[in-house]
């Protein structure tokens, strides 16, 4: 190449290299601008938006202030005396409770799994949306974010929809709550405000749910489990679901450890601890639901729809232990007599298929449709045989029975049984475990109800009260609500009128047969008689109520007067238009409910006095202001219904009832001498009573069928009703010291025997109903040591040998039936209404 070659030249200037890009580049360059652009007011456009909305909805965002002194809907709670909750009512099972009081263990469990950095974040936990966000691109199922303040906002001013309206709302709120509020007053709404399945708000409400015990005694394994409800409180209950809310809590506990909230010896023995979850149909709040629901209806009617969301407490007056056993006694009592009826049969009975699964179901829906009653369980028979019956219950627990568990239902076990009776493979039956014997039983459920009522007669507070079986199967309560006959055991009031006549405790009577034939009352015959069918004669008047002679009685209210008597019982309580002054009323024909027998009696009790019963003593709000509370007064001569000395003479007619007459049994059993009572039964044992006292409580038991019919001719109140009220007593007596009644002025003791002052022997009324030929108890001539005095009431004269009355007034009233009409006599038997009551 020549050397002047301008390339090869160094002399000149070497040509300049092009800076122009390629096509390529610039196009890149051009896209990344544009998108940059595009970005950025994308951006801009979306804070243009945002800003709209946060200048919309922001003033729209409801006024959370009042959460500065957090008042959700409590419930209606109602207490005994001593401090054991009764029930509770209202839509939300809640219990508030302070941040200090709720254990730091139930605080780590719920921030464990809801919100670990609930303490370091702002209200809205960005790393915890992000990391969420990451998992949820890998997984089927979302993760959450939400943070325990966001959820707060949700809970409690939000719906649960899913938009993003409703999303932005929830965030506004966050911030919002979380200017206003502390972390720590956030958390206790949270941990109060939350619903955790079962009818439970709250954390210390769903410890007393799932596992009856208060949450200031929760352990980790249980902190971890309620813990594990939040997510899903319907599925992951360990009443709905108990596997699915092991699974839960186990992976609670494990976050726990992690956390450094327990240490790994705390988590392993969390993870190994058996917890008691509470049954599904258990309610038990001190078997006392027939006193929570007449507590609710006396608050309701004061306070009306805002009684079950304010949190009243209600303190009654109801001693818990007497409470329970009053309930156990008379839930004896009553399976006591189904054990003698003759066996109904199976309650159902279902296929059970040859699947082991599809068997399973089919019995879990048979227990399901009869559930348990208490200690009276349902179980679905899988073998049966005259000798053995193998069944299953919940949870597939199989139970045996033999021996003597199968002697109530023999008769379901024989090949010759009715179909409908006859127990086989399939059948659903009940079974009880007898703690004495140590071994199930087959059982029945009752028909037979029952009424117990316990009462200081000293105030009138109420110490117990049962009102039937079971108040979840009958909510009728018996012993407020049921009008009945109380047959003998009012025979009592009509002695306590006599002593105002100048009768005496050894007044000498003739239990001799009395008729009264269609002349004298105007219809058909009446003829009277004992519950044994006999007649003792002449006998002292104490000795008469001690074994509750029938014909005494009569004779005793003809000698008061039927209208005298009438006004009389009015003074112990009693409503004079449900006792009409007939004869009948000596054997307690009217009507009288359990509550107004305990009232009565407590006017023997108390010397004279009549109290009115009362249930509630203090009612509070939820931080404890007191809005209502009941002093009742102490006895005074305005509160007098009878005297002084007329309550002390028939204290001990009654003592002898319990101590030699048909009552025997309580001072024997019992092994007191302070035992008062009385006994009664009607006709056909129709309804069967114990009505007693010890001078601090009163207690009456009753037993019958709600629709009256007989219970059995071997029934009594003796046989039934006596053996609670001894069961009861046994418990309620406990350290409680013998009593010595003091005499009060104006009686004087003359041969052992007690007497007002001015009836005194020789001036009392000495005998009623003898006859010449009658000869008094020890061959005298009467209490008196004479022929009966002139204050004796003027009597039907009768003929005890031939049974024939003399003629007296036909329209004589008192002959007559409660209902105004004459007594009707069967065709196949002679009989009278005045044979209604045996004692």
């Amino acid at each position: 190449m020549p050397k002047d070659s301008p390339r090869d030249d160094p002399s000149k200037p070497s040509p300049r290299k092009s800076t122009v890009a390629p096509s390529w580049q610039r196009s890149a360059g051009r896209a990344l601008l544009w998108a940059g652009g595009a970005a950025l007011a994308a951006l801009l456009s979306v804070f243009i938006v945002l800003g709209v909305a946060l200048a919309v909805a922001y003033p729209n965002l409801p006024d959370i202030s009042e959460l500065q002194d957090y008042r959700p809907k409590l419930p209606l709670r109602v207490f005994s005396a001593d401090g054991v909750m009764l029930g509770e009512f209202g839509e939300e099972r809640r219990n508030l409770t302070p941040i200090a009081e709720i254990p730091q263990v139930m605080k780590n469990a719920v921030l464990s799994i809801e919100d670990a950095r609930f303490y370091s974040h702002s209200g809205v936990d960005y790393k915890g949306m992000v990391r969420a966000a990451v998992a949820n691109l890998g997984r089927v199922k979302s993760q959450g974010a939400s943070t325990i303040t966001m959820q707060v906002a949700r809970n409690v001013y939000l719906s649960s929809e899913k938009t993003y309206t409703r999303k932005l709302y929830e965030v506004l709120l966050t911030f919002k709550l979380e200017h206003l509020l502390t972390k720590d007053q956030i958390l206790e709404i949270y941990m109060n405000q939350i619903y955790l399945g079962n009818r439970a708000y709250g954390f210390a409400a769903a410890s007393e749910a799932y596992f009856g015990r208060p949450l200031k005694d929760i352990t980790v394994a249980e902190a971890a489990m309620l813990a594990g409800v939040v997510q899903s409180p319907s599925r992951n209950n360990p009443i709905n679901n108990p596997a699915r809310a092991r699974v839960r809590q186990q992976y609670i506990i494990e976050r726990m450890e992690e956390n450094g909230f327990i240490t790994h010896a705390q988590a392993e023995t969390a993870r190994h601890q058996e917890l008691k979850v509470r049954p599904p149909n258990d309610q038990d709040h001190g078997h006392a639901e027939y006193v929570a629901e007449t507590v609710r209806q006396l608050v309701y009617a004061q306070y009306g729809a805002e009684a079950y969301t304010r949190g009243l407490n209600v303190v009654t007056t109801v001693n818990a232990t007497r409470q329970e056993a009053a309930y156990k006694s008379l839930r004896k009592g009553i399976m006591d007599y189904e054990k003698r009826q003759i066996y109904r049969g199976p309650e159902q009975f279902i296929e059970l298929p040859a699947d082991k699964h599809e068997q399973e179901d089919a019995i879990d829906d048979a227990l399901a449709d009869h559930p348990d009653n208490g200690d009276v369980m349902a179980a679905v028979v899988l073998e049966a045989g005259p000798k053995k019956i193998v069944a299953v219950r919940q949870n597939d627990e199989r139970i045996e029975i033999v021996g003597e568990g199968l002697r109530a239902a023999q008769s379901g076990l024989s090949d010759k049984a009715p179909p409908k009776t006859h127990i086989r493979r399939g059948a659903v039956i009940r079974v009880m475990f007898n703690e004495a014997k140590k071994g199930w039983e087959i059982t029945q459920l009752p028909e037979v109800e029952g009424a117990f009522v316990a009462l200081d007669p000293r105030n009138g507070a109420i110490q117990a009260m049962v009102g039937g079986f079971d108040f979840y199967k009958n909510k009728f309560n018996h012993v407020t609500q049921a009008w009945r006959q109380p047959g003998s055991g009012f025979k009592p009031f009509i002695y306590s009128a006599a002593l105002e006549k100048g009768f005496t405790p050894a007044t000498i009577v003739n239990d001799a047969p009395l008729f009264f034939d269609a002349g004298v009352t105007g219809g058909q015959p009446w003829e009277p008689k004992n519950y044994d069918g006999k007649f003792e004669g002449a006998m002292p008047l104490h000795e008469a109520l001690a074994k509750s002679m029938n014909m005494v009685s009569i004779r005793l209210l003809q000698a008061v007067g039927t209208q005298n008597a009438q006004d009389w019982i009015t003074r112990f309580g009693f409503e004079a238009e449900k006792h009409p002054p007939y004869l009948t009323m000596a054997l307690g024909a009217g009507s009288v409910t359990p509550m107004q027998m305990a009232t009565a009696y407590s006017v023997f009790a108390n010397g004279g006095y009549r109290v009115n019963p009362f249930l509630i003593s203090k009612i509070t709000d939820h931080r404890g202001k007191v809005l209502v509370e009941t002093q009742p007064p102490l006895p005074s001569e305005a509160m007098r219904a009878i005297d002084a000395r007329n309550a002390f003479v028939m204290d001990r007619l009654l003592n002898e009832v319990a101590r030699s007459g048909t009552a025997a049994s309580a001072s024997r059993i019992l092994k007191r001498t302070d035992l008062y009572g009385k006994t009664g039964t009607t006709n056909d044992s129709i309804d069967t009573w114990f009505n007693g006292f010890q001078q601090s409580l009163v207690a009456i038991v009753w037993m019958g069928y709600d629709n009256p019919r007989p219970l059995g001719d071997r029934e009594t109140g003796g046989s039934m009703s006596l053996p609670v009220w001894i069961n009861f007593m046994g418990t309620a007596l406990k350290g409680v010291p013998e009593t010595v009644p003091t005499a009060p002025a104006g009686v004087v003791n003359v041969g052992g025997e007690w007497y007002f002052e001015e009836y005194a022997p020789g001036a009392g009324v000495s005998s009623l109903g003898l006859t010449p030929g009658d000869a008094p108890p020890g061959g005298g001539s009467g209490a008196a040591g004479g022929a009966t005095p002139a204050t004796v009431a003027p009597t039907l004269p009768v003929r005890p040998a031939t049974g024939q009355a003399t003629p007296g007034n036909p329209g004589d009233k008192s002959l007559m039936n409660s209902d105004g009409q004459p007594p009707q006599r069967p065709a196949e038997e002679r009989r009278s209404i005045l044979d209604l009551f045996r004692n």
